[in-house]
């Protein structure tokens, strides 16, 4: 009797309907979708709608259930379909994309003139556009090649290291006898031109008086350039953009940048004394040179890892064809310019100079945005192969570590980034680090000795 009565429950369930549906390509990852609702299928969830109204249904002089039919269909008629619709377009749409396993990023698009309205008769058709996953085949990671540096860390790297630090500790002093010379530090407003055209400029900038970087610009003859130079003086320098820089309009291309002294300081490096050595937390120089030693070698391990794992990006991307979706793109792209100025508003720079400079945030920002989506679904699809998962304890380690940067506790972090909603950026990054790591295990590594700088 048992096993009857479970058959008899068995064979009594509604079945699932199935909904026609057609799937098209509609360009770069990108798929339409039509779905019909037959008018059997409305009849029907109309009526159980009622069926269920009718049975709650209450009104001024009739007891709950004993409302005729007629009656709530003449006063509920209009609530009926417009919860039918939305239970119809809810299921039908949601059993379209899981049948056919459309992986699908962001909503769907129904189109501009879409009237989502079930007929008085008749059955229902609609359709939309959505941009899915694309479909990508990864390469044989066995065979990705990359080139380790080998770097050691020698007694003059350290010196080095700790002339920084008395730098860093030293006094800035005014100069009013002399112009600049060798090791000052110059507050000059700076513009990188092309011919009489400004394309970058920077007010009261800070630069030390010796070769180094200026605005992204590698300048080796800022010391011959600066020399001798006075509060109000003007000097330039002619250079060649590097290829990679920031801003495409520049890059491989010669400028000049243009310094207007408006201060001119020497530095004064810190004695290396008793109180030096009590600041930084040692008590003898020799206790500061050997952690000084072990944070370059930890910094170095560091920086050849993430080479590493630059170098696996760039070649997944290579050997990795994929369209990706055209409106997934725009919005990275419109994403990345948004996170560029909000770098440049933390930086100090006014809202009115940023909206002035938007065409050079735009700049390069359409192919970043494709190299960053084309990583992220290439490590999506890796991580996922691997079972690899970023842990609770993995999360809160990393932002133990940022709120540390920051001077922050760590749970008031973790609720801020909750709420600005970049936890999950976070986890997403932390996923790619470990995949990347992952696809290293297995890579080929090949030692070179570092390139030696221009």
């Amino acid at each position: 009797m048992a096993d009857t009565a479970i058959a008899e429950t068995e064979t009594t369930e509604t079945p699932e309907f199935i909904y026609p549906v057609t799937v098209e390509d509609a360009g770069a990852a990108t798929k339409k979708v039509t779905v019909a609702i037959p008018e059997t299928r409305i009849a029907s969830a109309i009526a159980d709608q009622f069926k269920e109204l009718k049975g709650q249904a209450a009104l001024p002089g009739f007891r709950p259930g004993r409302v005729p039919a007629k009656l709530i269909q003449k006063k509920f008629s209009k609530d009926v379909r417009e919860q039918v619709t939305r239970t119809l377009l809810q299921e039908s749409y949601q059993q379209a994309v899981e049948k056919n396993q459309l992986q699908v990023l962001g909503d769907p698009d129904f189109g501009p003139e879409a009237k989502l309205e079930l007929p008085e008769t008749g059955d229902f058709s609609y359709s939309f556009s959505v941009e899915v996953v694309p479909h990508f085949t990864l390469p044989d990671l066995g065979q990705i090649t990359v080139k380790k540096p080998k770097i050691s860390i020698t007694d003059e790297h350290v010196a080095q290291a700790l002339l920084n630090l008395r730098e860093q500790q030293g006094v800035l002093l005014p100069v009013e006898d002399r112009g600049a010379k060798e090791g000052d530090v110059v507050a000059a407003d700076i513009h990188v031109k092309i011919g009489d055209e400004t394309i970058l400029h920077q007010h009261d900038q800070q630069i030390r008086v010796r070769a180094g970087a200026v605005l992204g610009i590698q300048i080796d003859a800022l010391v011959t350039t600066l020399e001798g130079a006075k509060v109000d003086d003007v000097r330039t320098a002619t250079v060649t953009a590097p290829e990679a820089h920031p801003t495409e309009k520049i890059r491989g291309k010669e400028v000049s940048v243009e310094f207007k002294v408006k201060d001119l300081r020497q530095l004064e490096l810190a004695e290396i004394n008793e109180e030096f050595l009590q600041q930084l937390g040692f008590e003898k120089q020799e206790e500061l040179l050997a952690a000084l030693r072990d944070e370059m070698e930890n910094r170095v391990k560091n920086d050849v890892q993430n080479t590493l794992r630059d170098q696996v990006a760039k070649a997944l991307l290579e050997q990795t064809p994929m369209e990706l979706p055209a409106r997934l793109s725009n919005r990275q792209e419109a994403e990345i310019v948004q996170r560029r100025a909000m770098d440049l508003l933390q930086r100090g720079m006014p809202e009115a100079q940023i909206r002035e400079n938007l065409a050079l945030l735009k700049t390069g920002a359409t192919e970043e945005a494709q190299r960053e989506l084309k990583t992220l679904f290439i490590l999506t699809k890796v991580a996922d192969e691997h079972k690899i998962e970023v842990g609770e304890r993995e999360l809160n380690a990393s932002i133990a570590a940022i709120a540390e940067q920051r001077g922050l506790r760590p749970e008031a972090l973790k609720k801020q980034m909750q709420s600005e909603g970049s936890l999950q950026t976070l986890f997403v990054r932390l996923r790619e680090v470990k995949t990347l790591d992952k696809i290293l295990e297995q890579a080929k590594v090949e030692e070179v000795e570092p390139e030696p700088k221009a």
